[in-house]
């Protein structure tokens, strides 16, 4: 009898062994179906993903699977190699990699059932009446003719046609019509007129055709404006064109909408949305629809990488360069990383795009692993913004404003335009501090300050969420006078709205922009045209396309120069672009305003003189030298504990276990205090393993998740693993 090897939902990293469940046709245990087992007290679902003919365990240890919960594989042999992968690359359980594939309903248990729409068929009796049959009751005669006409007819049609319930219902109770659920059938879509490409574009269109519909990576790098977009919706007519699905992977919900909206311009298709801000079983019919064929694009976030698509044609991932893009907690994958491997599974093109592309894909494509399409000209006939530095020292600032970025939003404003103001700092203040002693607000859970939030009257950690009222008095020499110190979007809004009083102002950041609706219907007032101020943090500058905005102002150049993370740079850099790239969008002169207390500062300097590709082949030249990713690999090994010293002693005791049997050429450094060392009330300490070669880095990865699983950590003690961190010092 064969042995199953099952994929179970827990923090172990192998496979587990199970008996086929009692009465189960052989045949229809195929990777991909879900199984009920049971594991220790509970009842688990687990995962199929290959059969063996012998198991190390003893017969009779062997326990059978207590129920074979699919009749088919509810995903495909291409999703259940990728999440194999998944596993195996970032040395993740099995059990929770598979988890991904699945919506949380199929995760629980709950049986498999397809997208249908409640409809109205004849019955037997209804059948055998003539045609014309009740003339008597007009209404109910139509109704009975549309049913003649069609063995199912939904009830949205019914309803079209003027047939409300009242009208079904009587024929019900005839006895001539029942209620049926009908399964959509999977529509031809039709893609409207593209619109007309200019030189540069056609050029990429060309290159792409030409490089044929098997597995080739294309990194677009193309200045904002530059037409992106319509790249992907030629490309994606092809291929719905050629009967296949297209994958699009968005780094923000908050883009979702526009890029619906977008898209439906432009195809008569039928087009499903997943992301985080859908509910179970929203996010089920999604999922379902993406599966069966019925949905012909999928545009989702990062977790949409791992959905199953019954004809998979082509891959795009928009903005491949950000930061959203990592997993960051639990599963730690990149969405971007894993797209370019499911494309190569499914044997399909992707295209990664992005005007900031990561120096990762950039080296990649310098490689010769992807083909590199640059498009250096911005579509129509809007040009670049002119970026300029603005000299803080000395200026007397009101609420971070300079007097020049003040007369300029001043005249923007005037002309009827629209100005950007951009400051990466939510909240009224990042520090509540007493002026007679000192004394400042911090968490107690974490190595934080706590942030003013003056509207709602609390004080927020923005790294735990924890919350209390604002203090009236300093809890060190009760004293009132509490300053706030700093500067956060709030602030600087207060103060704009009381000094441009007479234009619109919008705060957007993750405080004012909670609705599942809110960020579309600001983007739909900002298209209206007219002249307003914008004032927001990172999600001002995710792909957001605002024609008429003339005016760019970076409030506080200076917090986003100076890091200890190695990518500080290239953030930065990618950053500044991105924002200065919602200027001048339309036939308007763009104009930039970056303040600073560093005018002369080389990475400025770099940034005012050079286009962003020139600043990332310097970068990459740098990262050579010192051999850092992309030029490198890194792995961290993270403790998190409530103890400080328990989390360090367990990283000690890996590295001990782990370094005889690393080859050489693999450099550990710890354990380290994370960046910040207490989070929520636990300490978390880290192992940084350097490599300069991909397959050392994955030995190294294998061999300490293996010395750690037989490590005894303490009841309150977690582990975790990241491949290609991104988030290091």
């Amino acid at each position: 009898m064969s042995v199953l090897k099952l994929a179970v939902p827990t923090p172990l990293h192998t496979l587990f062994d199970y008996l086929p469940p009692a009465g189960s046709a052989e045949e229809a245990l195929q990777p991909g179906v879900r199984v009920q087992v049971p594991f220790g007290r509970r009842k688990l679902t687990a995962y199929l993903v290959s059969h063996s003919a012998t198991s190390d365990l003893e017969p009779a240890a062997l326990k059978a699977a207590d129920t074979l919960l699919d009749p088919q594989p509810l995903i495909s042999p291409g999703i259940v190699a990728l999440c194999n992968w998944a596993s195996e690359y970032y040395q993740h359980p099995p059990g929770e990699v598979f988890q991904a594939a699945f919506p949380r309903l199929l995760r629980d248990g709950k049986a498999h059932r397809c997208n249908t729409v409640a409809g109205w068929e004849l019955t037997t009796r209804g059948k055998g009446l003539p045609e014309g049959a009740l003339a008597r009751s007009p209404k109910q005669a139509q109704a009975l003719a549309m049913l003649q006409r069609e063995d199912q007819v939904s009830g949205a049609q019914l309803r079209r046609a003027g047939l409300g319930s009242a009208i079904l219902k009587a024929l019900e109770t005839k006895g001539l019509a029942q209620r049926c659920e009908i399964q959509p059938g999977i529509a031809s879509p039709v893609a409207r007129e593209p619109l007309r490409p200019g030189p540069e574009q056609r050029a990429v269109l060309s290159a792409i055709a030409a490089a044929g519909d098997g597995f080739n990576c294309h990194l677009l790098e193309g200045v904002t404006g530059s037409g992106k977009t319509e790249i992907y919706l030629q490309c994606i007519a092809e291929c719905l064109a050629s009967g296949r699905q297209a994958l699009v992977l968005i780094p923000e919900i908050g883009l979702t909408p526009q890029t619906v909206a977008r898209f439906s311009q432009r195809f008569n298709a039928e087009i499903t949305t997943l992301h985080s801000g859908l509910g179970d079983a929203e996010r089920y019919r999604a999922w379902e629809a993406a599966r069966s064929g019925s949905a012909h694009i999928v545009i989702g976030t990062r977790s949409a990488v791992f959905t199953s698509l019954a004809r998979p044609g082509l891959i795009v991932v928009d903005e491949e360069h950000d930061q959203s893009f990592k997993q960051q907690d639990g599963f730690r994958y990149s969405a971007r990383d894993v797209a370019v491997k499911r494309a190569q599974i499914e044997n399909c093109p992707i295209i990664l795009g992005s005007a900031t592309p990561s120096l990762e894909s950039l080296h990649n494509a310098l490689q010769g692993r992807y083909i590199h399409h640059r498009m250096q000209q911005r579509a129509g006939n809007s040009q670049m913004p002119a970026l300029e530095a603005v000299d803080i020292r000395k200026a007397p600032l009101q609420a971070g404003l300079s007097p020049t970025l003040l007369e300029a939003m001043q005249h923007c404003l005037e002309s009827g335009q629209q100005v950007l103001l951009f400051l990466n700092r939510r909240g009224y203040a990042p520090t509540l501090q007493c002026h007679d002693c000192g004394w400042i607000a911090e968490c107690d859970h974490c190595d934080a300050r706590l942030t003013l939030h003056r509207r709602q009257r609390q004080l927020r950690c923005h790294h735990c969420g924890v919350s209390q009222p604002l203090r009236q008095r300093c809890p060190s020499c009760h004293s009132e006078q509490l300053l706030a110190t700093g500067l956060g979007t709030e602030q600087t809004e207060e103060w704009l709205r009381r000094h441009f009083s007479r234009w619109p102002m919008y705060r957007v950041d993750s405080d004012s922009m909670r609705g599942r609706e809110s960020m579309q219907a600001l983007v739909e007032q900002i298209h209206g045209g007219d002249p307003c101020i914008l004032l927001g943090t990172q999600m001002l500058t995710k792909g957001h396309h605002f024609p008429a905005v003339a005016l760019v102002g970076i409030i506080d150049m200076d917090s986003m120069l100076f890091s200890t993370d190695f990518r500080g740079e290239e953030r930065a850099a990618q950053l500044l672009t991105q924002v200065a790239g919602r200027a001048g969008r339309d036939e308007v002169p763009g104009r930039v305003l970056l303040q600073t207390h560093h005018p002369d500062n080389p990475t400025i300097t770099a940034m005012l003189t050079q286009d962003y590709h020139h600043q990332a082949m310097a970068m990459l030249a740098r990262r050579r030298e010192a051999t850092m990713p992309p030029l490198g690999y890194l792995l961290i090994a993270r403790s998190d504990c409530t103890d400080a010293a328990a989390g360090e002693q367990f990283l000690n005791r890996l590295r001990e276990m782990a370094q005889p049997h690393l080859p050489a050429g693999v450099n550990v450094i710890g354990p380290l205090p994370a960046p910040m060392q207490r989070r929520a009330g636990r300490f978390r300490s880290q192992l940084l393993v350097h490599t300069c070669d991909r397959r050392l880095s994955q030995l190294a990865a294998r061999r300490l998740v293996q010395e750690a699983q037989k490590l005894r950590a303490g009841g309150n003690l977690s582990w975790s693993l990241d491949v290609d961190p991104q988030d290091v010092f």
